[in-house]
């Protein structure tokens, strides 16, 4: 007893108040990145992050779409225009925030139950090896994989481990180890044998019944085979459509210094191939600016928020391109949305007060600077 008082007497003086601690880990969780954690390393600053902006976008985006949320990786354009911090996530640092956010109750609710029938399958396999003083090995291996995928979630609770397919991969491969441990339940015996004892008459009516039951089965197995390789197809159709899209977009960018014509034809098939992705067309736009052709150029960035309004770049270019033509009201209305839609952009403030100012935009100096941000913060 001595020696614990000891310990936790020592643990006090070394760690300090815990009141105090909890409360300035509170502060500047909530406080985000400040001027003093700058100056030292952020591990041992505090919990400073930018995590309790990003929660609080997601939770609010939540509130106004509560049923299917707001669709795969659109979070970062919301935080754009609704954070306060000085930063650009993509997600909101959260697995169970961005089903939430991303999927609504809907999502929510379907990954509740595919995970809860996995963990419930796992466990199984734990509890009931346990039990029956069973099978030992498939016991302490399904509770390290279930330990090593619970790892993943918790810590994915609090960070961006979905992003990256080499953590993510590992642990649901340890979830999937777990179920394949289950053990299946020995099958009981058949009707047929359950009633031969009765008697001939007996047997023959089971008999006549499987008979007469045999044409439903074959016939709702075959259904059930159609309706899984119809599934199999439209999911295969929904991967490979993208992936040939995105290499059509990788093979645009880069021929379109020596071929741009050609240039042109793979994101017009790329921009098919994936009808919701706003990219080819944002590669097209930019492209045509490098060559000077601003109608073409305004042309596609059109088609780019036809498919995502909320798309800042697009906006900011077809204002610059409204203001090179001399269209100043119509340049002060896309700059002024684009303002909107991305606050706490420095560059697009200086845009917006240049036009302002009744002066026109150099789109190559800004796409200088456009680059060179994006280079600043790579």
């Amino acid at each position: 007893m001595t020696t614990l008082v000891a310990i936790l007497a020592g643990g006090w003086v070394a760690a300090g108040d815990p009141l105090a601690r909890a409360e300035h880990g509170w502060h500047t969780f909530k406080g985000g990145y400040g001027a003093d954690n700058a100056k030292v390393n952020r591990l041992v600053s505090g919990l400073g992050s930018g995590r309790y902006d990003f929660y609080r976008v997601a939770l609010d985006e939540f509130t106004a779409h509560p049923l299917v949320g707001i669709g795969a990786d659109n979070f970062a354009q919301q935080y754009l225009a609704r954070g306060r911090e000085e930063q650009s996530p993509h997600y909101p640092h959260s697995v169970e925030l961005r089903t939430l956010v991303q999927g609504g109750i809907v999502g929510l609710l379907i990954a509740v139950v595919g995970l809860g029938a996995a963990l419930l399958a796992g466990g199984r396999v734990v509890l009931c090896a346990r039990r029956r003083q069973s099978d030992p090995l498939s016991a302490a291996v399904a509770a390290a994989a279930l330990s090593g995928f619970a790892y993943w979630a918790v810590h994915g609770s609090v960070d961006w481990f979905w992003e990256f397919a080499g953590l993510g991969a590992p642990a649901f491969a340890l979830l999937g180890l777990a179920c394949g441990l289950a053990s299946r339940r020995p099958s009981g015996a058949s009707p047929a044998a359950a009633t031969g004892s009765a008697g001939g008459a007996g047997a023959g009516a089971v008999a006549d019944g499987e008979r007469r039951r045999a044409p439903s089965a074959r016939l709702l197995r075959r259904v059930t085979i159609a309706a899984a390789v119809a599934l199999a197809l439209a999911a295969t159709a929904s991967l490979l459509a993208p992936w040939l899209s995105q290499r059509q977009l990788q093979n645009a960018a880069k021929i379109w210094p020596t071929a741009p014509r050609r240039a042109y034809s793979q994101l017009d098939d790329a921009a098919r191939l994936n009808p919701l992705s706003d990219a080819p067309y944002l590669l097209a736009g930019s492209i045509a600016l490098r060559f000077g052709d601003l109608a073409r150029a305004d042309h596609e960035f059109s088609l780019a928020l036809k498919r995502d309004s909320g798309d800042a770049y697009a906006t900011l270019e077809r204002g610059a391109i409204a203001s090179a033509r001399g269209e100043q009201k119509l340049a002060l209305v896309l700059l002024a949305r684009t303002h909107r839609l991305s606050p706490h952009d420095e560059l697009i403030q200086e845009v917006l007060a240049f036009v302002r100012k009744g002066e026109r935009i150099d789109i190559d100096r800004l796409n200088r600077s456009i680059l060179l941000k994006a280079h600043q913060l790579t």
